[in-house]
């Protein structure tokens, strides 16, 4: 192959790689855009680029960082609280906290302990208070009926000892003067003082 073809494909190439003519490329449209957006991922790590890595539903929670935490008994069990995040986005904040089962023997049901009733097995009972402007922030809803779900856990499980299980819930933003809010939830108490990063 001369110089002169040499340039000419190389002219060629990057404009029948924006067409999808290059070998193993779906030429219908039919999966190929999310093989090309696949090759175009970041190959580092959670780890690598400072992201924590959530953990598993029943391993140990001691590895995340927690911006408030509290042992507590409920019932006859012993758990600690970890709030690791309460995050503003836009319009929206997300709480995400870690419940561990301090137990040496027995489980500890979830269940409802965070729920709105009896048969709501969600987090949907954890609440947002604004104690500068007397206003509590319940979960958002998907939609504005009596059966629209909440955006957060669901959490109908039992927490052996020694297991931590990560959970959610997202709520409309206080104003943005508002740095500290308390974490209401439910059967297991309130945390004053936590931040809004």
């Amino acid at each position: 192959m001369t110089m002169r073809n040499k340039l000419a494909l190389l002219l060629v190439l990057p404009a029948l790689a924006s067409c999808g003519m290059l070998p193993g490329q779906d030429r219908q449209g039919t999966g190929g855009e999310e093989k090309q957006a696949a090759a175009l991922q970041p190959t580092t790590t959670p780890e690598a680029s400072g992201t924590p890595t959530p953990s598993p539903a029943d391993s140990p929670a001691g590895e995340l960082t927690a911006i408030t935490s509290r042992k507590i008994k409920h019932d006859d069990n012993t758990l600690r609280i970890d709030i690791t995040q309460l995050k503003r986005s836009g319009k929206i904040v997300t709480l995400t906290w870690t419940v561990t089962n301090l137990n040496t023997d027995g489980s500890w049901y979830v269940g409802a302990n965070l729920g709105s009733d009896v048969l709501d097995f969600t987090t949907s009972a954890v609440s947002l208070i604004d104690p500068v402007n007397g206003k509590r922030y319940r979960v958002a809803r998907n939609g504005a009926g009596a059966d629209a779900a909440c955006v957060c856990s669901r959490v109908n499980q039992h927490l052996k000892p020694g297991g931590g299980l990560e959970m959610y819930a997202v709520y409309g933003a206080p104003p943005a003067d508002i740095t500290k809010v308390n974490v209401e939830m439910a059967d297991l108490g309130v945390f004053n003082d936590v931040p809004v990063s």
